[in-house]
C-alpha cells in the first residue's frame, strides 16, 4: 500500500489529464482489436454458469468451536489521519469458513500454504442428508449415503470435494450437529481418491465424537478439510466445480477461506 506522500507524488507528476489520456488510449486499443482485446479471455476461461458464494461473512457474532475466542476487528488507521482506513485482524486459525490442512491433526502433515493449487479446484460433490439430519442431530454421512448418491449420479470423479449438506448453517451455535462417519471418510480418500471434504457445521466429524474419525482419515491421508460452509442449497448435487481460496501464511495448520462454487446453467 503506497503512503499518502506517494500517493500524492503520483497524481501531482501524472495530472488528471494524463491519467484520463492513458485510460481513453487504452479504451481505443479494445476497440480497436489492439493486444488489449485479450482481456477478456479470464472471463471466457470460467465455465458458463453461476457463481455461488459458499462462505459465511465472519463477525464477532459468528460461532466458535467451544473454548475459542471469537474474532476482532479494531481500525488501527483512519482516513483523518494519513488518508487510508485500516484495521487490524484477531482470530484463531480455525474460524469461519475455513479449511484444515493436514498439518492440523497429524504432526508433520502438510501445511495450507503448500497444498497444491491444483488441489483447491475441484469437481463439488453434495451429499444431502438434511432431511435425516432434521430430526437427528448425531446423524452422519455414511457409506450408503454414498452409494446412493452414485446410484443417481454415477461414480464420484477423481479428485473431487465431496460436501455434507446438513442444513446447519443457520445452527452452528448447537453443540449437537452432524458430520462425516469414519467409514464414509476412508472410502473416499482410499476408494475414490478425494482432495478432501467439507461440512456446513463446525467440525468434519459430528460435534459429540471426540475421536475424530472422519479427522484422522482425511487429514491423515494428506487431504484437506472444509468446515462451516453455506448457501449449500443453492448447488446441485453433482455437476459444479467449487474453488477453495484457502490462506497461505507460513505453517498454517488451516484459516478462513473464500469458497465458491460455480454452477453448471
Amino acid at each position: 500500500m503506497c503512503g499518502p506522500e506517494v500517493v500524492e507524488t503520483v497524481h501531482r507528476r501524472i495530472g488528471r489529464r494524463a491519467l484520463f489520456g492513458s485510460l481513453g488510449a487504452a479504451a481505443l486499443t479494445v476497440a480497436a482489436g489492439g493486444a488489449a482485446r485479450a482481456a477478456p479471455a479470464v472471463v471466457a476461461a470460467i465455465p458458463a454458469g453461476r457463481l455461488i458464494d459458499l462462505t459465511h461473512t465472519l463477525s464477532p457474532t459468528f460461532p466458535m468451536w467451544p473454548g475459542n475466542e471469537p474474532f476482532s476487528m479494531h481500525p488501527v488507521a483512519a482516513y483523518e489521519l494519513g488518508g487510508f482506513l485500516v484495521n487490524k485482524l484477531s482470530y484463531f486459525e480455525h474460524t469461519g469458513t475455513h479449511i484444515d490442512a493436514p498439518a492440523h491433526r497429524v504432526r508433520g502433515g502438510a501445511t495450507a500454504d503448500i497444498l497444491p493449487l491444483e488441489d483447491l479446484v475441484a469437481p463439488l460433490v453434495v451429499l444431502d442428508i438434511s432431511s435425516r439430519a432434521a430430526s437427528d442431530p448425531e446423524s452422519v454421512v455414511t457409506t450408503e449415503d454414498i452409494a446412493r448418491w452414485e446410484l443417481e449420479h454415477g461414480r464420484i470423479p477423481d479428485r473431487a470435494l465431496v460436501v455434507m449438506h446438513s442444513r446447519w448453517q443457520d445452527r452452528l451455535a448447537e453443540r449437537a450437529a452432524p458430520g462425516f462417519g469414519g467409514d464414509a471418510a476412508r472410502m473416499l480418500v482410499h476408494e475414490r481418491n478425494v482432495v478432501g471434504i467439507g461440512v456446513d457445521t463446525l467440525s468434519l466429524d459430528r460435534m459429540s465424537d471426540r475421536d475424530y474419525p472422519a479427522h484422522t482419515a482425511v487429514l491423515g491421508a494428506g487431504r484437506y478439510g472444509v468446515e462451516a460452509l453455506a448457501n449449500l442449497d443453492a448447488v446441485p448435487p453433482a455437476g459444479a466445480t467449487v474453488v477453495v481460496g484457502a490462506p497461505k501464511h507460513a505453517g498454517a495448520t488451516g484459516g478462513p477461506c473464500r469458497v465458491f462454487a460455480i454452477s453448471p446453467g
